[in-house]
């Protein structure tokens, strides 16, 4: 538990529904509101294959947004760290942006690490049934490792980085992921029309 969690709400803020809904905004967009939840080991391919769905979905005419762990700790989460605790937060802090998203009627998408199944879970329950869809970009750590786009594991081997997922912290592989894509096995391409064709089972999109 977080002190986040501990902090009771003031009983006068109370949540004002306004005319102009989620679902309008769905119908209007012509689409049905989602969050992908790309998950994996750092240089598993995540952000690579979101963005890639990102785009193709665009040219398709969906309206989307894509949440890269990065480039959010440039601005909302710059004042968390890597602890167990400011991890927690970070997600607690996405999933909610996300669940905003979702409400303006998005197709949102993304991509963070998230080692820990419970962390998972809590952004899960923010949304309604069905509308979350973990995605577990499944690359061996052998893989990751060689890729090592931004010399992360070299340091963390070094001893340079502690608490470094995959090397000196655990992840915790999603048990029933929506969506199970492994990308050392085909193009990014047949990753994405992976992810296209569950959405379409999922009547996400047409």
């Amino acid at each position: 538990m977080t002190a986040v969690d501990n902090i009771e709400k003031d009983e006068n803020v109370i949540w004002h529904q306004h005319a102009v809904d989620k679902t309008f905004r769905a119908e209007q967009k012509q689409q049905r509101p989602a969050l992908l939840w790309f998950t994996g080991l750092s240089g598993s391919g995540k952000s690579t294959v979101a963005g890639a769905l990102e785009h193709e979905l665009a040219r398709l005419g969906y309206h989307t947004y894509l949440l890269d762990g990065d480039n959010v700790r440039h601005g909302l989460c710059r004042d968390l760290g890597f602890s167990d605790h400011d991890r927690r937060e970070n997600i607690r802090r996405v999933g909610e942006v996300a669940k905003l998203m979702t409400d303006a009627g998005l197709i949102v998408l993304s991509a963070f690490i998230s080692p820990f199944r419970e962390e998972r879970q809590l952004v899960r329950d923010l949304l309604p049934e069905g509308e979350f869809l973990e995605v577990y970009v499944d690359t061996p750590l052998e893989v990751c490792e060689a890729r090592d786009p931004k010399g992360l594991y070299k340091k963390a081997r070094a001893g340079e980085i502690k608490a470094f997922t995959g090397i000196s912290s655990a992840y915790e592989a999603p048990e029933n992921p929506e969506i199970h894509l492994k990308t050392d096995e085909g193009s990014v391409g047949d990753q994405v029309n992976r992810c296209l064709a569950q959405l379409r089972r999922a009547g996400v999109i047409r």
